[in-house]
Parts: C-alpha cells; structure tokens; sequence
C-alpha cells in the first residue's frame, strides 16, 4: 500500500502570503477554506491566519463574523413578532448615527471607497437592496463586529413581511435623487474623518425615513402584512 506523503508545510513571510492571496482574489476567485488553502500553499494554519487577519483589518476580505448571522436571523424572526415599524426606526435612530460616528473615525480607505460608492444608486439595483448595502457597509467599517452583528439583526427584523408597511404610493424618482444626496452627504463626511458631521448626517437621514414610515402608516392604517 503507498502512503502519500505530504511536503512539510513551508515558512513564508505573512507580506509575501498577503500578497499570493491578493494575486487569487484578483482574478475573481473566492478563496477556499482554511484547511484547503493551507495545502494548496503549504503553509501552516497558523501563518495563514495571521495573512488572513490583516486583509480582513484592511477591509480587503469581509470579517468572519457573518458566519453568526444565521443564528441571529432565527432570533430576528422571533422579536419581530412582538415590535413594530416605529419601534424599529427609534432604535436605528439610536444606534446608526453612532456607527456614522465610529465609522468617520476608523473605516479604512478600502471601506470608506465602498460606502462612497454605495450611496449611489444604480439603475439596475434594487432600491431598498441599496440602501441596506449601503448602511451595512457603514456598520461593518466600525470595526466592531458586535455593533455590525446588531445592526444586521435590527434590518433583518425591519425587513420581516409582519411588520414591513407598504407603500401604497409609487416612491417619486424625487425621493430615490434625495436619498442619494442624504448618502452622499454621510459618505462624504466619513471619507472627511469628520465625527460629528457623520453622525449629524446620518441622524437627519433617518429623520427622513421615520417621516416616510410615519405617512405610510397614515395612507394604509392596517399598517403592515397580517402575520
């Protein structure tokens, strides 16, 4: 019986690892597991780990953390059942214009560039699809996975049919170009390292939105989907 024997796993420098891995995701490829990576590089999980640290801090791979939003989502679909559209706005009016906040102040450049770009929407993008993307992206460039984590559950609660108001009117191209200038405005202060006009932005913004909810609410009083 032949034993295949593998070759020892090599030392590399994590700059030189950093850089073979960036080479990968270049050319569109996602990269495998942990386990996989190390024998197709022959490195040792250790090493990998730190190279894979670094990109996450850089914002040039997404945090690990998404991996706890399953068991999230299953509680999410369990408080929906007990809030409402009005509670859900109040609370993102408490916690978003402090992620603005944390964001101004520690996003890196690749994250700011992403928001920056997010708080266009495009064409071809889904409306409330961007708008989620974008807000999450800022909650991600907090660096602080539990306020991402949180903030993720908040917006999975959000979107739950139970408590989702329709819009009974059709949203004006108006609203979609002011939105934007509110994004643009957030984005803008974040990318300027500036704090305070982050979390001014963001707070007026959601100022905005909890208006909308509230007229919606008076067009269409049964207020949300029967659960």
């Amino acid at each position: 019986m032949n034993t295949v024997v593998r070759p020892a796993a090599r030392e590399v420098d994590i700059d030189s690892l950093v850089e073979t891995l960036r080479k990968r995701m270049a050319d569109g490829n996602k990269l495998p597991a942990e386990r996989m990576l190390c024998e197709q590089l022959n490195v040792n999980r250790h090493t990998l780990r730190k190279a894979l640290i670094r990109m996450r801090a850089s914002g040039e791979l997404a945090s690990s953390a998404p991996r706890r939003h399953t068991a999230l989502a299953r509680g999410g679909a369990a408080l929906a059942r007990d809030t409402n559209p009005l509670e859900v706005i109040e609370l993102r009016l408490a916690l978003e214009p402090i992620l603005a906040r944390l964001a101004a102040l520690r996003a890196t450049p690749l994250e700011i560039a992403r928001i920056e770009k997010a708080a266009t929407t495009l064409a071809e993008t889904e409306s409330s699809s961007a708008d989620l993307t974008f807000h999450r992206l800022i909650a991600q460039a907090t660096r602080n996975t539990l306020a991402a984590d949180l903030y993720a559950l908040l917006r999975q609660i959000g979107a739950d049919a139970r408590i989702y108001v329709q819009n009974v009117k059709p949203r004006p191209p108006a609203r979609l170009r002011q939105r934007d200038s509110e994004h643009h405005l957030i984005a803008a202060a974040i990318a300027a390292r500036d704090p305070d006009g982050a979390e001014k932005a963001m707070r007026a913004h959601l100022h905005m939105v909890q208006s909308q909810i509230l007229d919606r609410i008076s067009l269409n009083p049964a207020g949300s989907t029967p659960d």
